[in-house]
């Protein structure tokens, strides 16, 4: 799983009928210490995750099309979550 703020969305006007209606957007990737590790595409998985939002990402294809429930989508990377609070034992 990945952790990364979202910053914004991608419009595409040509596109694999499974993304018609699905939301795709910029995620910059952070490394354990909160700092910017690059960038990820990836869709809402219904969690209604916005620009500026800390969101939990599926980034392996097999794991992020169990989530949708179709083997056959070309899917990699899904956000399932929005971060609230992250506390560290440290």
């Amino acid at each position: 799983m990945i952790i990364g703020t979202v910053r914004g969305d991608i419009v595409s006007t040509i596109q694999h009928p499974f993304y018609n209606g699905r939301r795709m957007l910029v995620v910059e990737k952070e490394n354990f210490e909160g700092k910017p590790s690059g960038y990820i595409i990836a869709i809402d998985g219904g969690v209604g995750a916005g620009v500026g939002d800390r969101v939990l990402i599926v980034d392996e294809g097999t794991g992020a099309r169990q989530i949708i429930g179709d083997p056959k989508v070309p899917l990699r990377s899904i956000i399932v979550g929005v971060i609230d609070h992250i506390e560290t034992g440290a």
